[in-house]
């Protein structure tokens, strides 16, 4: 019989996000996230709550609300430039360009695309004003080990959502 997940289990998880009008998978996980479920709070509480209960292979769908993450988009964070202005290094679509406003405050500023005249960059999160579901698949639950406990995670791995979901 599988585990389910609850206090104390050690749990794996794959995840992506998908845009829910398009389909498409806008970031996925290269490594499975590990924690203790019930101990780290890597995952949001409405996330853990759908988790608990699960076991291998089940598969989870929390919508996201980007507007409270990363607010309204502002349209004033898009900028379209003269190709000639941009050096080619910079002529690539996702290429993330860092500038800085008239504080010396850095602000990144992603490629969204650009032709033969002109370069568009916009300083938005790529999810912001999307309507997105975040998707998880449990692949691994198990008890924890205490020093897993003590850690709220794999041993050596620092799990951190908020750092690629702020990409």
């Amino acid at each position: 019989m599988s585990e389910t997940i609850e206090k104390e289990k050690f749990v794996e998880l794959n995840y992506k996000v998908v845009d829910v009008k398009t389909g498409d998978v806008l970031v996925t996980v290269d490594y499975p996230l590990g924690y203790v479920h019930g101990i780290n709070d890597v995952l949001s509480e409405q996330v853990t709550k759908e988790l608990a209960g699960k076991m291998v292979g089940d598969v989870i769908e929390i919508p996201i609300d980007t507007e409270q993450l990363y607010g309204e988009r502002d349209e004033s964070l898009v900028f379209t430039d003269s190709i000639e202005n941009v050096p080619e290094d910079y002529r690539e679509i996702g290429m993330t360009i860092t500038m800085e406003n008239d504080k010396g405050e850095p602000k990144n500023f992603i490629v969204t695309r650009f032709d033969d005249e002109t370069l568009t960059v916009d300083g938005n999160n790529p999810l912001c004003g999307r309507d997105v579901i975040f998707q998880l698949e449990v692949l691994t639950v198990r008890d924890a080990t205490d020093e897993e406990v003590d850690l709220g995670g794999a041993v050596g791995a620092n799990p951190d959502l908020n750092e690629i979901l702020s990409q």
